[in-house]
């Protein structure tokens, strides 16, 4: 059974966390530029987040050692901060998980840095309208399918794939909850969406044939076939009318 947030204070805590990642991804829009290494751009994410008086979520969440995830052109998600250095023409991704007494939100963007090829913009739009579009559709009475398929097809009508390994989840509890939401999907099918419910809903394409592997480092996703990837992130309230993006900036 998924959580359904039911107190008022609950709520208010999932939004001050959502608040400040939001707010942490704004100044990473920012700040990120040619020249820039990785783990700059992480050290910045976690001493913003405690400044704060939040705890970075992803650090130490499984073993994973750094605070936010970096992914540059073929890497889908979880990439390791490190040296590598951020060029003009890459897309970059950035994942941010803040937990606020307890409480957690998740979100991430794909960031266009200088100038970029065509086939990298058009996948930060597809990715972008697939959240959009699938966003639409986390409302009472709906299906988990229903997100997932708007996801798949809207990646469809851009002409990319969505990777399909790895998948939106619940969140605001902790880091990860039921239900399991897919970037793939038929209408109609899988959970029924409730009001109270908080998802974290991230597609994720690639113009290539939508395989991953891990990288060396045992944390990278990478497209199999080193195509670029882009991926986008928000953590949605399903209330009685329209849904509530908390991590909206």
């Amino acid at each position: 059974m998924s959580t359904i947030v039911k107190t008022p204070s609950d709520i208010a805590y999932i939004r001050h966390a959502a608040r400040i990642l939001a707010d942490v991804l704004k100044e990473v829009e920012n700040r990120i530029q040619p020249g820039i290494k990785t783990n700059e751009l992480d050290s910045f994410c976690n001493d913003m987040i405690l400044s704060k008086g939040c705890v970075p979520a992803f650090k130490g969440y499984r073993g994973y050692p750094a605070c936010v995830c970096i992914s540059i052109n073929d890497q889908v998600i979880h990439g390791l901060p490190g040296t590598s250095i951020i060029q003009d023409g890459d897309i970059v991704s950035v994942d941010i998980g803040v937990n606020y007494s307890g409480y957690y939100a998740d979100a991430a963007r794909t960031f266009s840095v200088g100038n970029i090829s065509r086939e990298k913009a058009r996948l930060i739009t597809a990715a972008r309208k697939c959240l959009e579009l699938s966003i639409k559709k986390t409302v009472p009475g709906n299906r988990v399918g229903d997100i997932s398929w708007a996801i798949q097809d809207s990646a469809r009508s851009f002409g990319v794939l969505t990777v399909n390994e790895y998948s939106g989840h619940g969140v605001g509890i902790n880091l990860h909850e039921k239900p399991h939401i897919p970037n793939f999907g038929k209408p109609g099918t899988g959970e029924v969406l409730k009001k109270g419910m908080i998802l974290a809903i991230e597609p994720m394409v690639t113009s290539g044939n939508g395989k991953v592997v891990t990288a060396e480092d045992g944390w990278t996703v990478v497209t199999q076939d080193g195509s670029p990837s882009a991926h986008f992130e928000d953590t949605v309230l399903i209330t009685d009318d329209e849904p509530i993006v908390l991590t909206e900036f």
